[in-house]
């Protein structure tokens, strides 16, 4: 079957090609991005399916802090690319209610090869599909082997063991964490929100809290925050300036024994730090605890419905929905960006493939406030870097947390 439908997807896109060779047109299209680190590894993923299709797709990255607005002004003035990225949950679903993505439901191969959690995070309440899921990241902590063996330390199992690693660092004279708050969004997104599936579960249970069923200061997210103020303790000094992109080279250059973050960092160390030996695991659960993982959808790609090539769009992400579009994807995705299509997919690079395997047994979810409570994200963080820096409590913060919950819910 696997074969078959692989033949007739490169059939399809051999007759769409030579019927573009027919009328003596060249289609070139375009794709708008926020990953703009990605560019030479996208664009060669992109002339692979040239190959293919015989259909030229540029791609045209955005700085990420600016790709929203760029975006939105460029579809509202009618210039917007012909593919883009769409982010997941409710910030892509505006723009597929505005009338700018295309509706996605319908094409071959979306419905049938993607599980219910990757559509979830493109899909509207009514069923639509707004964008092709492309790739997710999880949240994980990197650690120095080398370091751990000289120190005689084990990777912990449960958090009370993760504290403890960091206090025997910590009494040999190493920094046990690189992370700092000065970016903000890394100590929650990277950190916190990479904890919390070890206190609130999965999906279901955050939608008790999207709900207001619970409520975000009760024992459950007091227990998160307690345990996070734990941690905060062994950030390294003068953590109020260091930002994410300190982190790799803190550890790197072994200044510290780990550093918590995506799984997208992976294709650092072996590049900028080849001498580092490295490993990884995930942030553990509390003892008793239902081991977790922040396994976000992260990136879909979806079509502009102005474009001028409609057909040879959906083209497009028809393979990139497939088994084999998939597979050739994960060739060229940077390292540390997983695929979400529900087929066996195979990595060269080993550490990728252990990085994922760290999914498996654990309670997955995306990152707690994306779906519908995305207002929550400048008080928590503003919570935690308050907590990090001892000017608060974790009741306190929890408290916040429910106040911003209640008026989110009551909107």
């Amino acid at each position: 079957m696997k074969k078959l439908t692989a033949l007739l997807l490169v059939t399809m896109l051999a007759i769409s090609s030579m019927a573009l060779v027919a009328q003596g047109e060249t289609v070139s299209l375009t794709m708008g991005s926020w990953r703009s680190d990605d560019a030479e590894m996208v664009q060669t993923l992109l002339d692979k399916y040239q190959e293919l299709s015989g259909v030229a797709i540029k791609f045209e990255p955005t700085q990420s802090s600016q790709y929203n607005a760029t975006l939105r002004l460029q579809l509202d003035n009618g210039t917007g690319p012909d593919l883009f990225y769409s982010r997941s949950y409710a910030v892509g679903q505006e723009l597929f209610d505005a009338g700018f993505a295309m509706d996605c439901t319908d094409i071959p191969g979306v419905k049938e090869n993607f599980p219910a959690s990757a559509l979830d995070a493109w899909q509207t309440p009514e069923g639509k599909i707004f964008a092709v899921p492309f790739a997710a990241v999880s949240q994980v902590v990197y650690y120095n082997k080398a370091m751990f063996a000289e120190n005689n330390l084990e990777v912990p199992q449960t958090f009370e063991e993760f504290l403890a690693v960091c206090e025997a660092l910590k009494e040999n004279g190493i920094e046990p964490l690189s992370n700092g708050i000065a970016d903000d969004w890394d100590i929650l997104e990277c950190v916190y929100l990479g904890m919390l599936p070890n206190y609130v579960g999965g999906a279901e249970n955050r939608a008790l809290y999207e709900s207001g069923e619970k409520k975000m200061n009760d024992e459950v997210f007091v227990k998160s925050l307690e345990d996070f103020a734990a941690l905060a303790k062994y950030l390294p000094m003068g953590f109020e300036s260091i930002g994410n992109s300190d982190g790799p080279a803190m550890m790197g250059n072994e200044r510290s024994a780990m550093f918590i973050d995506g799984s997208w960092t992976c294709g650092v160390w072996d590049k900028d730090y080849p001498d580092l030996e490295w490993g990884t695991f995930a942030i553990p659960a509390p003892e008793g605890n239902q081991p977790g993982i922040c396994f976000h959808p992260d990136m879909g790609i979806t079509g502009n419905n102005a474009t001028k090539y409609p057909q040879e769009v959906k083209d497009f992400l028809t393979w990139l929905a497939s088994p084999e579009g998939a597979q050739i994807t994960s060739t060229y995705l940077p390292l540390g960006f997983f695929p979400m299509i529900d087929a066996p997919i195979t990595f060269e690079d080993e550490n990728v493939t252990e990085i994922l395997a760290l999914n498996e047994g654990k309670v997955m979810d995306a990152r707690f406030v994306w779906a519908k409570l995305l207002d929550l994200y400048v008080p928590m963080v503003e919570q935690l870097n308050a907590i990090a820096r001892g000017e608060t409590t974790p009741q306190a913060a929890a408290d916040v947390f429910a106040a911003e919950q209640a008026k989110i819910i009551a909107k």
